[in-house]
Order: structure tokens, then C-alpha cells, then sequence
């Protein structure tokens, strides 16, 4: 092990211009041929700013539901302006832009249009579709709220630009004075769980005069089309007649207000023409993909700058700049505008492992601004997010911002003032029962009194007990740093927690009952039930902070390595156990065949980076050589799993580098023969 500090001595920050094309190493499809019984990463080809405010993805087929884009469909049915940060969370704030020709429809399979294969461009700053059905070229580059668009039509059909919903109610009112759209949507069904309706997503077009005739204009619902300029209601759209057979037009969007969206237009319109914002953004993206250049293989590369891509993504900025350059955000916990950052579409159980660590090295400042707007939802809302995509959706367990934190804490990378904020937060949900399930730890009124969650309690309690004990070693770490002796005396001693639920007998992590009886039927293939999307199999080396107390629960090191060895050289067998089903996360573990390490699932990610802790360095190299050369690609395919908002990218950009954040809240890495030849940091 090796700490931040020690690694920094000999690094060299690359700033200012890039030093080469990176750009052309990457395929943002990389990971979109999934479905929802067997994902290859489950991602969308996002073409946004890094963490946008707002992104975009080609709309195939919307009957896939939230799958709505595949590689090997040969349909388009719009451009969609997308939040979605994963299938399983699925969307918020959405509207579809596609341009129709002679009789516009609202419908799917009625609009949709074939596409020129071989002239389709997908680059993180640029999409370019050549439609036959309206003869038609689409092109589109994005602004931080929105995006610049140019069409150019082949044909002297009538033309339209028809702005289309997703779900939930849309409200659309063209202003011929101006030449501008007025559009707003709630989150509808799609958005989750508590602020369906309530959550809206304002935007404004801006077309200028003469380019729409608002004589010709129709607007569309469930009775059919007429003429019009408004509308309002579910399943509503609003087809626009183009006077021009090129043009070019800009829109922004808005959590806030109509007033709010037109600043964010008028703030992103600093480019002269589409080319310039387009070369514009391909700079940016350049500049980013450059922070860390490498040197390995032609396959290496191009899988290494995908990933970086993806890492860039999420978490997606949520706050705008008031009329005085303020930050400002919509906080849908109070439902009010509030002062002060906001970043949303995350989710901490999989991005704590590997994206933030990431981010402490080669995004500093980025990391810096999104920690200001977490702990704003703590001081807005009263609890620290666990998931959000607007609100907070309940979808995955535990508290693992404490890591984020912890990790920000140890790298200095946020002020006392703010941890100490911070701080508040983590304590309070570390102590204090929610009454509702999306925010704090589940269990923890168990947890504190008898040092673990029973399982008679609560499903998943051997994860919610070892998250639990993780987050209070985090704890510990912040109260030292904040001068907290005796809280963090008390945190890490907590912090030894996960000593309670594990088995001598079986050498696994187990499920106990509130009579401290672990629970029966034990079988360490079987998913679900005691476990988080694993089996014990995957789930009882989660001791990150505490490897060596949790070697000596095994008997000594050589114990635990044997343990591990026996993990790689076990079947990948299992049981569906608890889900009482299959879930597409057992598929693609038995499809890799890596043994017992499910590493297309986040419980299983730093399993092959123990064996270097406990100084057996060339056992992870060649499990993460032989991991990442058969699981990744820069494929379509290329995941061996849900990539979850950079969290798989940000792993495979480790195992080239050749460094491994084993515990976040440290700041040490283990490091091995990493994939690249080269690196320069």
C-alpha cells in the first residue's frame, strides 16, 4: 500500500492544451447492446458537456421503455433530451426533438424514420443522423443547458420540427412574435417515487423570425391534429412548420423557470456559428480525455478513452446562474429555489468505490463543486442523497457518501467549514431512524444498540452491517481530521462491527437474527435474501478499512489468501435465493466465468486487488489482466455489466493505470502491473 501523497511525488499534472487526438479512441456506444435481462453496461450515447446540465441520446425504440436506445436498430425515432442515468432509475425531465416531413406525427410507429448507417456520426460533441423517410439531415452539439441544432432538408416537402413528449404532462405555446417555443414537462411516472408532478423541466427554443409559420403550425393530443400554437396534457406534441430548408437553432432548459431558461439560452449563445460551439466542445472534451495520456495497445486505448469518456459524465449539475451569476438550484426536497450548488443523477452505493477516488486525482476542482452541492441537499433537505435523479429514489442500500466524503476529507479537497456541515450530516444519519426509507441507514435504530442489523429485521442485512461499519470507520476519519477525538474514538470502534456477523465455521459473513442465531440454510452461492446483489461468496471481504482484522478473524493472512484462491476457483454457481427470480446481474456473473468474482457487479470490484494488499501483487496482476481483456471492450458490448454512472469506467481506468482505491476515506492504493505500456499522470 501507498499513500496519495507518496503518489503525487512523482506525478506530472497535465494542464492547458492536449497533446494529441484522444478523441478518436472513443466510441460512446460503448456499453448500449443491453437489454433489461442481460446488460453490457446499460448506457446511453450521451452527447453533453462534462456533467452537463443537459444531455442527449438517439431515440431507436421507445417500446424497449428505458432501453430506448440500441446499436443495431436501424430506426430513429427523435433526439432525445435525456436525465436518465440509468435504466433501472430511469428518467426525469424529458422531451424528444425530431424533424418529420408531409404529415407529422406524434406517435412512434408512425414517425419513426429509417437512417443512412454509414453516415451516422456519434461523438461526445457531435451527433449527426441522415433521416430518409424526411430526407433530412440532423445534426446536434450541446451547450451546458441545451444544444445548438442544424437541419438541412433535401426535399420540397412540407417540413416540420415536431417537440415531442416522454411521459407525464408537457405544455408547449409558440410565440410567432419571437420566434420562440415555450415547453415544460413534469417528471411523470418515469421520474421515481416522491416527486412525480411536482418536479418540472422548463425549456425555450429559439428558431428567430420568419424560420416558423405559425399558419401551418399544428399541435397534436389523444383527439388528433389541428392548427394551433398551444397545447397542454399528457401525450401532447407540437409540430412546427419550417419556412427554410436549412437552419439553425438553439434551445436551453431550465429546473427553475421559463425566465431562468431564457438566461441559460442567452448565456450558452456565446458561438458565432454551429461549427465554432462544435469545435468548441471538441476541444473541451479533448482537454479532459488528456488528463491522463497513455501509452498500451490499439485495443487498450480505445477501450481506456471510452472509459474516460464515461467517467466525465455523472454526476450531472442540477444548479443554474441567477441574473447576478449566482449559483442557484431547484431542491425538490422543499420544492423551492434555493441558493447554492446542486448535482444529481448519482448514486453513491457504486460510485463511491471507484469514480470519486478518480476523481481525487484527476478532478479536483469538478469534485470540489460537487461535494458543495451534496451537502447543499443536506441543508436544504435535512439528510445527505443516497441516489437521486431529481429526488431521491430509494434504490440501492446504506449511506456511502460518508466515503465520498471521507475521501474528499483525507485529500483536502474540501474546507473545515464545510466538512463540519458535512460532518452533521453523516452523524445524523449514522444515529437517527428515518420515517422514510429513501434517506439514512436502514436498520440503524438495530444497529447502534446491538452492532449489527438483524435479519429478522431487515432484508440485505449483512450489507446494511457492513456498509454500517464502513461508513463509521469513515466517520472516524472526519472526526479526526476535524479534532473530534472522542467521536472518533467511538466511530472506530464501531467501525469493528462487521466482526459480529461473521461465521468461523463457514469463513463467511452471514445473516443473524435479533437472538443472535445466524440465520439457517446457509449457502454461499445463494444471492439475495442476507445479501446486496451478491451471495456471501462476494459480500464477506467488503472489510476495506479493517483487511488485516478481518484476515485475523480467518486465522492469519495465508488464510485469507487460500480463502480468496478458493473465490477464483470456485463454479460460478448460484441460487436465486432471496429475489426469488433471476436478475440479470446472476446472468452476466455465471456468462464471465471468473469464478466466484462477480465482477459485473460492484460487491465484487475490489476482490481481485486483495491479493496485493496482502503482498501476493502478481496474483492481481494477471486476475485484473485477464478480467479486463476478456470483460471489456470498447465494444458496444463492451461491459461486463451495468456500468452505473462511471463507477465499471472508472475500475478499468485503475487497471490500466496500475493503481487501486481499496478503501475510499483513505487515500492509499495497492498497485500492480497495470494493462499500459506507459503512463503519465
Amino acid at each position: 500500500m501507498f499513500a496519495r501523497a507518496q503518489y503525487e511525488k512523482n506525478t506530472l499534472s497535465i494542464v492547458g492544451e492536449y497533446r494529441m487526438d484522444y478523441m478518436q479512441y472513443v466510441n460512446i456506444k460503448q456499453g448500449t447492446k443491453s437489454s433489461r435481462r442481460f446488460s453490457n453496461g446499460n448506457t446511453l450515447p450521451l452527447i453533453q458537456r462534462p456533467f452537463g446540465f443537459a444531455a442527449f441520446a438517439p431515440q431507436t425504440d421507445a417500446s424497449r421503455g428505458p432501453w430506448f436506445y440500441h446499436p443495431d436498430d436501424r430506426s430513429f425515432e427523435g433526439v432525445r433530451l435525456t436525465h436518465q442515468p440509468s435504466p433501472w432509475i430511469s428518467e426525469h425531465g424529458a422531451i424528444v426533438i425530431q424533424p418529420q416531413s408531409e404529415i407529422p406525427y406524434m406517435a412512434e410507429e408512425n414517425r419513426w424514420s429509417g437512417f443512412v448507417k454509414d453516415k451516422t456520426v456519434l461523438m461526445p460533441h457531435y451527433l449527426s443522423y441522415d433521416l430518409t423517410r424526411p430526407k433530412a439531415k440532423l445534426e446536434l452539439t450541446p451547450t451546458e443547458y441545451g444544444a445548438c441544432i442544424r437541419l438541412t432538408f433535401y426535399s420540397d416537402f412540407d417540413h416540420y420540427i415536431s417537440v415531442l413528449p416522454v411521459q407525464g404532462m408537457c405544455r408547449y405555446a409558440f410565440n410567432a412574435k419571437t420566434g420562440r417555443l415555450y415547453c415544460d414537462t413534469d417528471c411523470g411516472e418515469t421520474s421515481g417515487r416522491y416527486d412525480k408532478g411536482r418536479a418540472k423541466t422548463y425549456f425555450v427554443f429559439n428558431f428567430g423570425d420568419g424560420v416558423i409559420d405559425p399558419e401551418k403550425t399544428m399541435v397534436e393530443n389523444a383527439a388528433g391534429k389541428k392548427a394551433g400554437l398551444s397545447v397542454q396534457g399528457e401525450n401532447t406534441a407540437i409540430h412546427l412548420y419550417v419556412n427554410k430548408n436549412k437552419l439553425t437553432f438553439s434551445m436551453a432548459s431550465s429546473y427553475i423557470s421559463y425566465e431562468q431558461a431564457e438566461r441559460n439560452l442567452t448565456r450558452d449563445r456565446t458561438y458565432d456559428d454551429f461549427d465554432s460551439l462544435k469545435n468548441e466542445n471538441f476541444a473541451v472534451w479533448n482537454r479532459v480525455l488528456s488528463r491522463i495520456p497513455i501509452k498500451a495497445d490499439e485495443t487498450v486505448m480505445k477501450t481506456f478513452y471510452s472509459c474516460m469518456y464515461r467517467a466525465f459524465l455523472f454526476p450531472h449539475k442540477a444548479y443554474e446562474m441567477d441574473e447576478n451569476n449566482q449559483p442557484i438550484h431547484y431542491a425538490p426536497s422543499c420544492d423551492s429555489v434555493k441558493n447554492g450548488y446542486r448535482y444529481t443523477d448519482n448514486g453513491f452505493w457504486d460510485t463511491y468505490r471507484t469514480v470519486y477516488p478518480l476523481f481525487s486525482i484527476i478532478a479536483k476542482d469538478e469534485y470540489k463543486e460537487m461535494l458543495a452541492g451534496f451537502i447543499q441537499d443536506y441543508i436544504d433537505g435535512g439528510w445527505l442523497p443516497r441516489w437521486t435523479a431529481m429526488d431521491e429514489k430509494n434504490c440501492m442500500p446504506s449511506t456511502m457518501i460518508d466515503a465520498v466524503i471521507a475521501e474528499a476529507a483525507v485529500c483536502g479537497i474540501i474546507s473545515d467549514d464545510l466538512l463540519r456541515i458535512a460532518f452533521s450530516g453523516m452523524e445524523k444519519h449514522a444515529n437517527t431512524p428515518s420515517q422514510n426509507p429513501a434517506y439514512g441507514r436502514e436498520g440503524c435504530e438495530y444497529y447502534t444498540k446491538m452492532g449489527y442489523v438483524p435479519s429478522d429485521k431487515y432484508k440485505e442485512s449483512v450489507n446494511l452491517t457492513l456498509d454500517s461499519a464502513y461508513c463509521d470507520y469513515c466517520l472516524a476519519v472526519v472526526a479526526d481530521i476535524l479534532g473530534e477525538k472522542e467521536k472518533a474514538r467511538v466511530y472506530r470502534k464501531r467501525s469493528k462491527n462487521y466482526q459480529n456477523i461473521f461465521d468461523k465455521e463457514t469463513g463467511f459473513m452471514r445473516g443473524k437474527r435479533t437472538d443472535g442465531s445466524f440465520e439457517p440454510d446457509f449457502d454461499p452461492i445463494l444471492w439475495g435474501r442476507d445479501y446486496t446483489e451478491a451471495a456471501a461468496w462476494q459480500t464477506s471481504f467488503a472489510v476495506q478499512h479493517d483487511l488485516d482484522g478481518l484476515a485475523e478473524l480467518y486465522g492469519g493472512k495465508d488464510k485469507l489468501i487460500q480463502k480468496l484462491d478458493d473465490l477464483f476457483a470456485a463454479s460460478p454457481d448460484y441460487r436465486v435465493g432471496g429475489y426469488q427470480r433471476e436478475i440479470h446481474e446472476m446472468t452476466e456473473f455465471a456468462d464471465g466465468k471468473w469464478g466466484q468474482c462477480a465482477i459485473s457487479n460492484q460487491p465484487s470490484f475490489h476482490l481481485p486487488f486483495l491479493y496485493a494488499y496482502f503482498g501476493e501483487t502478481e496474483k492481481t496482476s494477471e486476475w485484473v489482466s485477464k478480467l479486463c481483456r476478456e470483460g471489456f471492450s470498447a465494444d458496444d458490448d463492451g461491459f461486463p455489466g451495468d456500468e452505473d454512472n462511471g463507477t465499471m469506467a472508472a475500475w478499468y481506468i485503475f487497471a490500466v493505470i496500475g493503481i487501486y482505491p481499496l478503501c475510499p476515506g483513505k487515500a492509499e492504493y495497492v498497485k500492480f502491473r497495470g494493462l499500459a505500456d506507459e503512463v503519465y499522470l
